[in-house]
Order: C-alpha cells, then sequence, then structure tokens
C-alpha cells in the first residue's frame, strides 16, 4: 500500500512509497482504511526532531477513515464504521485517568516505540507518529485510538477534531477558561491558533488579538473572531492601545518556542493567565526569576491536547460545528493527494495554510 515515509529525522522530504504494509494486527486493535488527514506543525516537528520520534516513520496523527477490521476483544467499533485517529487515548485506568486528567495518560505514548508499518521488500521496521502514522492509505492503531463518528461529519472534518480543533479550543474553553468581557492575546495563529481565537470567542472575550508574522494568517484570524490581528513587532502597541499597558488577561503561546513563551508572559498582565499550548523541544529553555514568579502572580498553565477528556472535546466540538458557533470548513485552505504531501509541507513551512487536507 502506498505511505509517506521519513528516513531520518532532519530531512525536510517525505519519500512516498508504494511498499508498505501495515503490521500488528491482532487483539486489542483496530485497523483503519485513512480517507482524510490533516498536516499537523507537529508533524514538522518531529520531522525536524524538536518532538522526539523513532525513525523510519510515517507521519500524520489527525486522521479519519473507516475500520476495516478489528481484532478479538474490540467491541465500540466494528467494520464500515466512521471513525477520526486519537493520538492520545487514555487507558481509563492509570492514576492520571482516574484523577480524570485522561490528557495525561501515558499509555498512548507506549505505542510510539512499536513499529505498525514494515517495507515488503526487506521487512525494515517504520514507526507510525506517536503511534498512529496517518499519511497512509491504511493504518493499524490500538483500538482506542479509533473513535466512532456521527455520519453527518465529514472526514475532513473529523481529522480536524482529532487534533488541532480539540487542541486549540480546549485550550480557550477547558484550561484557560476564558472569562466573558476579558482580554485575550494569541501568538501564533495557524490551525490551533484560530481553534483557540474561536474558543475565545466562544466564552465571550471582548478583545481577542491576533499576533503572527504572516499577513494572510492575520487576515484569517480575522475571520474566526479576532477583533485584531497583528505582526509580532505592534503587539506592544496593541498592549498599549487596549490595556493601557497593563497586558492582556490571558494570552495563548502557540508557537513551542522559548522567546515567543518569554513574549506572552510579558504581555499578560498581573494576576493574568498565560497558556501554553504550543509544542516546544526539550532542550529549549524558557527563563523566569523568581521575584516575577512571586512578584507578578502571573499563573503560567500549560495545556497538553485541550486539557480535558478528548472524547467529551471530540463531542463538543461536533455540536457546535453543527450549530454553526465554531466555523471548521473554512479552516481548511488546501487539499493535497498524498502525492502531493512534499507541497503541503512547503503550505505549512510558509505558513499560506491554516490547514492543508490530505486526501487518500
Amino acid at each position: 500500500m502506498r505511505a509517506a515515509v521519513l528516513h531520518e529525522t532532519g530531512q525536510d522530504k517525505l519519500d512516498v512509497l508504494d511498499d508498505i504494509e501495515a503490521v500488528g494486527f491482532g487483539p486489542g486493535k483496530a485497523r483503519i482504511r485513512v480517507r482524510a488527514t490533516g498536516l499537523c506543525h507537529s508533524d514538522i516537528s518531529a520531522m525536524n526532531g524538536v518532538l522526539p520520534q523513532p525513525a523510519p516513520f510515517v507521519p500524520g496523527h489527525e486522521g479519519a477513515g473507516e475500520i476495516l477490521d478489528v481484532g478479538d476483544g474490540v467491541t465500540h467499533v466494528k467494520p464500515g464504521d466512521r471513525v477520526l485517529v486519537c493520538w492520545l487515548p487514555a487507558c481509563r485506568q492509570c492514576p492520571a485517568c482516574r484523577r480524570g486528567q485522561t490528557q495525561l495518560c501515558l499509555a498512548g505514548f507506549m505505542n510510539a516505540g512499536t513499529p505498525n508499518f514494515k517495507r515488503a521488500g526487506d521487512s525494515s521496521d517504520v514507526f507510525g507518529f506517536a503511534g498512529t502514522g496517518t499519511f497512509t492509505e491504511e493504518v493499524v492503531v490500538d483500538a482506542g485510538c479509533a473513535v466512532p463518528i456521527p455520519d453527518d461529519v465529514p472526514f475532513d472534518i473529523a481529522a480536524l477534531i482529532g487534533c488541532g480543533v480539540t487542541t486549540g479550543l480546549g485550550a480557550a474553553v477547558n484550561t484557560a477558561d476564558v472569562a466573558a468581557g476579558s482580554s485575550v492575546a494569541v501568538i501564533g495563529c495557524g490551525g490551533v491558533g484560530v481553534s483557540a481565537i474561536q474558543g475565545a470567542r466562544l466564552k465571550g472575550a471582548a478583545e481577542i488579538v491576533a499576533v503572527d508574522p504572516v499577513a494572510s494568517r492575520r487576515e484569517a484570524a480575522l475571520r474566526f473572531g479576532a477583533t485584531q490581528a497583528v505582526a509580532p513587532d505592534e503587539l506592544a502597541d496593541a498592549n498599549q492601545r487596549l490595556t493601557a499597558g497593563e497586558g492582556f488577561d490571558y494570552v495563548f503561546e502557540v508557537v513551542g518556542k522559548s522567546a515567543t513563551a518569554r513574549t506572552a508572559y510579558e504581555a499578560t498582565r498581573r494576576g493574568g493567565t498565560l497558556c501554553v499550548v504550543g509544542a516546544g523541544a526539550m532542550d529549549d529553555q524558557v527563563q523566569f526569576n523568581m521575584f516575577e514568579l512571586f512578584f507578578d502572580e502571573k499563573r503560567i498553565l500549560p495545556s497538553l491536547y485541550g486539557g480535558g477528556d478528548v472524547l467529551q472535546s471530540y463531542e463538543r466540538a461536533i455540536a457546535l460545528w453543527r450549530a454553526g458557533r465554531i466555523d471548521l470548513e473554512s479552516m481548511i485552505t488546501h487539499r493535497v493527494q498524498l502525492t502531493g504531501i512534499n507541497e503541503a509541507l512547503e503550505q505549512m513551512r510558509s505558513g499560506v495554510a491554516l490547514r492543508t487536507c490530505i486526501e487518500i
């Protein structure tokens, strides 16, 4: 079957091969025919080594498709069911799950170290990103990764909900719990950033400032609910105009770099909330002094995968989309076939795409 493979960490292009086989099917597993998958910046981060991932591997974790087969013991889905791929399934048994913090369950990460593909010719192992790997025609995953979706939800919309929408929307709704009438700044306005903007709008934020170096993304952010959109070097001026220099009530860092995290902290008012959403590198250190942490009393809240139960978050996103309260269709700015995956990578790197949908 066909899949896009990164042979070595650090390579900037994927190799689309026709001799890949999905492996690992058995009890507790599900085989999925992928129909649509989104390109998330985390895929690029795994390719360049910012996020740890064994290679060679098939990127992609934001996907949706149909169940082809299920292993023994799998009862919540059956062949023919339409599903989205959850890259961080909860075991429901570990201490984090029992505390109700299912987004912190580590069981799903264990799948990342087990190959779920191989080359047909030499049988060499090929991993799937985050234990999934959706840049392929078929994938075998832990059954918990296969989440049923209603028939009225298109595959491309379901794929977005599988990661970017859940992450950004949940950061505003779950983690930060944005207060009505508040001021918000969102630094980084790709797919996750505009989802955070939509979440802040839903929660009733009075001012939502989108911050991004790419003009087309700033323009898009205004369509998704931002009240103003500025380049990074204009943030200080916006802060002065809107808050008299006090700082924003909530600032979302959706880039994943220490420099933007520090900028976000400085743009947050005393007693305000900095929500860290971007996935960064383990060796990228951000510095705070002990006096400012104590004296300014700013809350620093990391948000992993939307900071809540992902199954509930999926259901909420679908309900909001059905009601027209969030716009997911317009987030897909580009579409390519799997053979055009490297074109999609360039669209992401250049910033011209909010989300590119790979149709398979």
